[in-house]
Order: structure tokens, then C-alpha cells, then sequence
């Protein structure tokens, strides 16, 4: 899989910059989200690095046979059903595995939105994981794991660098006019 990724990458035109996060467990941030095409793009890159990203999916795609492939392709059932707290099963899920490297979108939606979730900073202070900035840049065709956010104790703080962050790298999402770093 490694070769072939490598491979769609490179006919696709992208650049592929750093490699596998060397924890056994992180979470790597993906910004910015703007298209379906960014899981794509960076589950390539991952796979052409020699990695495995999870991402969180609704248990109720995890029937036979998608179920397998899902799980194959680092997918994560999540109950997503109404009084279902998304946060502390995806830090049950954290905790109950040997290796997870979490892809996260803070925007959590591909439409414009200037608010970033935090439920990456609490599932990444109760677990003792680290951040990673990962990026897929459509403006550059580049695409990373980025690199690694010290936290501190203050969630909007964080939020605010890691928007520093990505406007200082001026990091273009597929489709620019959806993704904003604006407080």
C-alpha cells in the first residue's frame, strides 16, 4: 500500500513533507477542512509513510463487509446518537488501544465556520497524548503531519496559536473562501 499511495500521490501532484509521528498515540490536527477530498489526500499520505491513521466513524457504517475495510483503513466506530458524549469514547477508544494516531478537523464541518471545536485539547489532556498540526495544502499541493503543539491549560489559547499557526504558513484549503483563521 505504501508504494501505491506514494504513487496516486505523485500523479496527483503532491508533496509529501515529514513522515509517521513517532508516538505510539497522538492526535494529528487536519486543517485545513474544506472538501471530502482531505481524508483522501492525507490517509494517502499517511499510507505512503508507512503510517495508519484512525479516524472516528459512525458505528452504523460498520456493517459486513464495509465494516472490515473501515477498520482496515484505521476507522473508529463512534456513536454519534443523541445523549451519546463523542469525548469520552473517543478517550475509552484511546485508552483501550495499543496505537492510535487520532486525524481530528477542529472546524468540524467542511463549510465555513470561524469556530474550532476543542474536544481535541480535552481527549488530549486526559489521555497524556500528544498534538500534531498536520496540513494538507491545496495552494503548495503539499501535505504533513505538521508539527507538534505543546497545550497548555487554556483550550481557546491553543486554538488561537494553532489559526496563528496556519495563517504564519498561509495554508490554502481546496477551497479557500470556506476556511477562515479569524478569531
Amino acid at each position: 500500500m505504501k508504494g501505491f499511495s506514494k504513487f496516486l500521490l505523485k500523479i496527483l501532484g503532491w508533496k509529501e513533507i515529514g513522515g509517521v509521528a513517532p508516538e505510539n498515540k497522538c492526535i494529528i490536527i487536519g486543517a485545513p477542512h474544506t472538501s471530502a477530498w482531505d481524508f483522501v489526500i492525507s490517509w494517502l499520505h499517511y499510507a505512503s509513510v508507512g503510517g495508519k491513521a484512525n479516524t472516528l466513524i459512525k458505528k452504523e457504517f460498520f456493517f459486513w463487509p464495509a465494516g472490515y475495510f473501515l477498520r482496515k483503513m484505521g476507522g473508529l466506530p463512534i456513536d454519534r446518537s443523541k445523549g451519546a458524549n463523542v469525548i469520552r469514547q473517543t478517550i475509552q477508544l484511546i485508552n483501550e488501544n495499543d496505537r492510535v494516531h487520532l486525524a481530528l478537523t477542529p472546524e468540524g464541518t467542511r463549510r465555513f465556520t470561524q469556530k474550532w471545536k476543542g474536544g481535541f485539547h480535552i481527549i488530549a489532556k486526559e489521555t497524556g497524548i500528544p498534538v500534531y498540526l498536520g496540513r494538507f495544502d491545496w495552494g503548495r499541493k503539499e501535505v504533513s503531519i505538521g508539527e507538534k503543539l505543546e497545550l497548555s491549560d487554556n483550550a481557546q489559547a491553543d486554538i488561537r496559536r494553532m489559526k496563528d499557526y496556519y495563517r504564519e504558513k498561509e495554508i490554502k484549503g481546496r477551497f479557500p473562501e470556506l476556511f477562515t483563521t479569524d478569531y
